[in-house]
């Protein structure tokens, strides 16, 4: 984490930099276009894409945390056992899950939202059906004992 945002902090100091470097150079130009203003502008320019970059870096790790957060807190509520706080009844009638097995759903559902985000209507179910190296059956080998 301290290296994504090292890099956004750099980035955004190199932005800052590159952007204060084209105000001198107009200044110094007297607002007239000149090789200097024209380096400084082209300068500006990269800087700001890397800026564009490292924050879209920076934005993906937040998700992919929020996303392995989410799904731990999901597995430590779905695989604890039910304690039965006074006036709370601590029979649900479910089983517990196993966390393999909710991971493997967890993933499954995740796949086929990506699959509906690329695709739309007939065309995502028909590419889900082109999949064959990401299959999904719903029912897992422990169904069978329950």
């Amino acid at each position: 984490m301290d290296s994504v945002v090292d890099s956004l902090n750099n980035a955004y100091q190199d932005f800052v930099s590159a952007a204060a470097n084209v105000l001198e150079a107009k200044e110094n130009a007297g607002s007239v276009k000149t090789t200097a203003t024209d380096t400084a502008l082209e300068n500006f320019k990269q800087k700001w894409e890397l800026f564009r970059v490292a924050c879209d870096q920076a934005e993906e790790f937040v998700e992919s945390v929020k996303q392995r957060i989410g799904s731990e807190c999901l597995v430590d509520e779905a695989t604890r056992p039910v304690a039965g706080k006074p006036g709370q009844a601590t029979m649900t009638g479910l089983p517990p899950i196993s966390a393999v097995r909710l991971e493997q759903m967890s993933k499954a559902v995740r796949w086929l939202v990506i699959e509906l985000q690329h695709g739309s209507g007939a065309s995502s179910a028909n590419s889900a059906l082109s999949h064959p190296s990401a299959p999904f059956d719903a029912r897992f080998s422990e169904d069978a004992t329950q």
